[in-house]
């Protein structure tokens, strides 16, 4: 759906009673590999013609690059903020945005 396994993963381990914030970072562990996995095959299998400039097959490097930086920025802060709410916060927090997701991709969005 393009937000990533942890849709999936996260509400499976929690109901295979895995406390919520270790649910979060599993998932989270797992999709750094995932995504990896992925641009690498996105910059190898791009087909020879009208990229632009600065990209690498499909991978374009200033976007990356971007991404990767704001998620090592944001990283410590949602790490603070998971640990500091209850498990049944997150629960909930989870649940509305992956609602909010779904209504998004219902409408078109």
């Amino acid at each position: 759906v393009g937000i990533g396994g942890g849709s999936m993963t996260v509400p499976l381990l929690v109901a295979l009673g895995t406390a919520p914030v270790r649910a979060v970072g599993t998932s989270s562990a797992c999709g750094v590999a995932i995504g990896m996995a992925s641009a690498v095959g996105y910059a190898l299998h791009a087909p020879p013609g009208a990229l632009p400039a600065h990209a690498v097959g499909y991978v374009y490097l200033p976007a990356a690059l971007g991404v990767a930086a704001a998620s090592v920025l944001a990283a410590p802060f949602g790490t603070r903020l998971a640990h500091r709410l209850s498990g049944e916060t997150l629960k909930w927090i989870f649940a509305a945005f992956l609602v909010l997701v779904g209504v998004s991709l219902l409408l078109g969005g």
